[in-house]
């Protein structure tokens, strides 16, 4: 009788553990089964985010697993035109995203298109900018709105437009040299060696400005050409300042993480040092620092990515079509 009831017992027992094994691991496997849905929302109509912002997405879809969304300035014919300030298509992404990722330059969006990026931005969710973001919308004739153009990317990025070190060969030469602030520890700098970078540099801080809240800069960047000193103005717009920081965006108690870099021309996302950047501050507003390895995400590109240069007018690339990434 003993035998027997331990035989029952042992197999009860070990049906148990099985089934809680299974539970377990069932669960996991769930959880490991619902990536990130990540929204990159593009509309600029200088540097070309129509093109870096696809590529970054194939990348963090490789390597995350991510489900991504692209959001393009249309026009009617459904083509993409960065010069069309007055529309994003595809910003219901948002109301199911677990990041948004923003790289957008003076547009006047239309209230449904707005409400959907603020509704986002006020939920508590991460967000990460791109260079234009600071100026990311332009309201000039309704008030209602105008706080939208240097209020509100000040409170969520941690500055607004105010200026940069001039116009120099675009394209054709580096501009900034960018480099770690000495001391600064970063799981955002994992794999990242300083480089020379095609943006210009922006100010965003000294002189009258500083940086908003708690912004946490990690990255300086040097002007390798400046027209603020050449009109002797540094007293104003010194030759360094911030080119990446990480901050909270506070609304109703809520706090969520942002990350904003101002680099963002076509060509510094060439670089794998830009890419890695990019990638890293990402996995950061996502909470998953701790898996960025020691040499940074993967940042090796999926396809080819030969961008136009930046400037304004007809400089994009015509007849671009949106893409889907699966």
């Amino acid at each position: 009788m003993k035998h027997i009831y331990n035989g029952w017992f042992g197999r009860t027992c070990w049906l148990a553990i099985f089934g809680l094994s299974f539970t377990f691991c069932q669960n996991k496997e769930i959880e490991e089964e619902e990536p990130p849905h990540i929204v990159f929302v593009t509309g600029d109509e200088e540097y070309r985010s129509e093109e870096s912002m696809p590529m970054i997405a194939k990348i963090i879809n490789r390597e995350l697993g991510a489900k991504v969304s692209l959001c393009y300035s249309l026009d009617s014919m459904g083509i993409i035109d960065p010069n069309n300030s007055k529309n994003i298509s595809g910003l219901e992404a948002l109301e199911t995203a677990d990041l948004m990722v923003m790289f957008t330059r003076f547009r006047a969006l239309p209230d449904n298109q707005l409400k959907m990026i603020t509704d986002y931005v006020e939920s508590g969710k991460p967000v990460v900018g791109f260079r234009t973001s600071t100026h990311a919308f332009m309201y000039k004739e309704d008030s209602t709105k105008m706080h939208m153009n240097n209020e509100w990317p000040t409170k969520l990025f941690g500055q607004q437009w105010i200026t940069h070190h001039g116009h120099f060969d675009d394209g054709a030469n580096p501009m900034t040299s960018v480099t770690p602030i000495a001391g600064k520890k970063n799981p955002i700098l994992n794999g990242f060696k300083s480089f020379d970078a095609y943006s210009w540099l922006y100010h965003v801080d000294g002189g009258k400005w500083k940086l908003y809240g708690d912004s946490d800069p990690f990255l300086v960047g040097k002007s390798l050409k400046s027209n603020h000193e050449m009109n002797g103005r540094l007293d104003e717009f010194a030759l360094t300042n911030p080119v990446a920081w990480t901050k909270s965006y506070n609304h109703n108690g809520i706090k969520s993480r942002v990350f904003f870099t101002t680099l963002g021309h076509p060509y510094d996302f060439k670089n794998t040092s830009m890419r890695i950047l990019a990638l890293n501050g990402i996995y950061w507003a996502l909470g998953r620092e701790d898996e960025i390895p020691l040499s940074g995400v993967n940042s090796t590109i999926v396809g080819e990515y030969d961008p136009n240069n930046s400037g304004f007018g007809q400089k994009f690339k015509q007849g671009l079509r949106p893409i889907s990434i699966p």
